[in-house]
C-alpha cells in the first residue's frame, strides 16, 4: 500500500505543479517582467550602488548587457514548468508519505478529512509560516553579497518551522488522549505558535528593498507567490484525497473478500 500512496502523491503532486505552473506564468510573470525591466533601466545601477557602497564607481555607459545563459522566453516558460512541475512530484511524493503515517493515528478520519487536515498544516509549516518571516523578492530586490546569508536563513527558518510542526503534532495526539481532540489540538498549535514566534524574534530581519522599486511590482510579485503555492498545495490535497480514498477502498473491499 505504501507503493501504492506514493505513486498516487507524485501523480497528484506532477497535477498540482502543473496547475501551479498556469497560475505562476499568468499571475506571476508579468511582476517578474516588471521588475526585469525595472533592473535593465536604472534599477541596476541603484542595486550595484546599494551593493558595493554609496562610493562605488558606476558601470561604464558603453558597457554592453551581460548575455542571458538561459533566454528570458525559455525561463518563463519551459524553465519554469520544469521547475514548478519537480518541485510538485517531489513534494507529492513526501506528501503521500506523511499521510500514510498520520493515516488512522489521529482519530477514525475518511482519507480525504485526513489529506485536508494535512495539507493545511503542511502548507502553513513548509510555506506559509517561513514566507511571513522570509518572503519571495523579485529580481532587482536583494544584494547579490548576501544571497548565501538569506538562503541560510530561510533553510534555517523554514527547518525550525517543520521540527517545530512535527513535535506539535506528536505531543497533540496525546494531549488529545488526555484533554480531548479539541483542547489538545489548541494547545499544540498554541506550542506551535510560541516556538516559530520566538525564533522569527531571535533571527535577523532582512529588508533589502530599494526605497525606489515600486512597491506595486512587490506586491504583485508576493501576491502571486503565494497564490502559486496556495495552487498547488490545494490542488494537491483534492487530487491526492481523491486517488487515496479510491485506493483504500478498493484494499478495504479486497480485504474484506479474502
Amino acid at each position: 500500500m505504501m507503493k501504492t500512496l506514493l505513486v498516487r502523491g507524485m501523480l497528484a503532486g506532477l497535477i498540482a505543479g502543473v496547475l501551479a505552473f498556469v497560475f505562476a506564468y499568468l499571475f506571476g510573470e508579468p511582476s517578474v517582467n516588471a521588475a526585469i525591466g525595472i533592473e535593465e533601466s536604472g534599477g541596476a545601477a541603484h542595486s550595484h550602488t546599494h551593493e558595493h557602497g554609496a562610493g562605488a564607481e558606476p558601470a561604464p555607459a558603453h558597457a554592453e548587457p551581460e548575455e542571458e545563459v538561459v533566454p528570458r522566453d525559455i525561463q518563463s516558460t519551459l524553465g519554469l514548468f520544469a521547475g514548478v512541475a519537480v518541485y510538485g512530484v517531489a513534494i507529492g511524493g513526501l506528501f503521500s508519505l506523511a499521510f500514510a503515517f498520520v493515516y488512522g493515528r489521529i482519530g477514525t478520519l475518511r482519507p480525504r478529512v485526513t489529506t485536508a487536515l494535512l495539507t493545511g498544516g503542511a502548507f502553513a509549516v513548509v510555506f506559509l509560516v517561513p514566507f511571513l518571516k522570509y518572503p519571495a523578492n523579485p529580481p532587482a530586490v536583494g544584494q547579490a553579497g548576501t544571497i548565501g546569508q538569506r538562503t541560510e536563513l530561510y533553510f534555517g527558518f523554514l527547518a525550525i518551522s517543520l521540527l517545530a510542526g512535527i513535535l506539535a503534532a506528536a505531543f497533540g495526539r496525546k494531549l488529545a488522549d488526555a484533554l480531548g481532540a479539541w483542547r489538545g489540538g489548541l494547545l499544540a498549535c498554541a506550542g506551535y505558535v510560541v516556538v516559530v514566534a520566538v525564533a522569527a524574534w531571535l533571527m535577523p530581519v532582512i529588508d533589502e528593498v530599494p526605497a525606489t522599486f515600486p512597491g506595486s511590482t512587490l506586491w504583485s510579485f508576493r501576491t502571486a507567490s503565494v497564490g502559486t503555492q496556495l495552487t498547488l498545495w490545494i490542488s494537491l490535497g483534492l487530487v491526492f484525497g481523491f486517488l487515496a480514498e479510491k485506493a483504500l477502498a478498493r484494499k478495504s473491499v479486497a480485504t474484506v473478500s479474502a
